[in-house]
């Protein structure tokens, strides 16, 4: 259970410092452009065209691939709006999906999709519309650094080491 918190706790942290930057993209509402967080609707939604267009992006600025892909990772709400699109089904029904990456669940236009429950959701759209960040990402995108005795330590007493009135350990 300590491993799983201190996981999810790290990938907590990398994905707040990922989302805080300036290269951020909104997804339309119909033909309307959105330009903020507190411009969304329920209406937005990541299509086809719109990873078209991040993917396009990616390849303009020359950033390199992961093994021959770009990859976003997605909250399950959006990958579930994305793979009821025609494009998708279309796609998918004619090409055979065999998953690259752990939580992958498929491609489109150079990107692979991977689900996780980590991507940042706020609730601050119009109407109370919740707002789901999908990071689309290529090689060396970001680097971690290894903490080397910064991170979690579990320290283990007896009983007897402890003590106390509670005699908690």
């Amino acid at each position: 259970e300590m491993g799983a918190a201190e996981g999810e706790t790290y990938d907590t942290l990398t994905r707040n410092i990922l989302i805080a930057g300036n290269s951020v993209r909104y997804c339309p509402n119909g033909e309307t452009e959105v330009t903020s967080r507190a411009d969304i609707t329920n209406a937005c939604v990541l299509t086809p065209d719109v990873v078209n267009k991040a993917a396009t992006w990616l390849k303009k600025n020359k950033a390199p691939k992961i093994d021959g892909w770009y990859v976003a990772l997605i909250h399950p709400s959006v990958a579930f709006d994305l793979r009821n699109s025609e494009e998708w089904k279309e796609f998918h029904k004619y090409n055979a999906v065999e998953p690259i990456f752990k939580g992958d669940i498929g491609d489109l236009h150079g990107v692979r999709f991977i689900e996780t429950n980590e991507a940042k959701v706020w609730k601050a759209g119009k109407d109370g519309a919740s707002v789901y960040a999908t990071l689309f990402l290529g090689k060396d995108a970001f680097g971690v650094l290894d903490p080397e005795g910064e991170g979690m330590e579990m320290i283990i007493k007896t009983k007897g080491q402890i003590g106390g009135p509670l005699e908690q350990f």
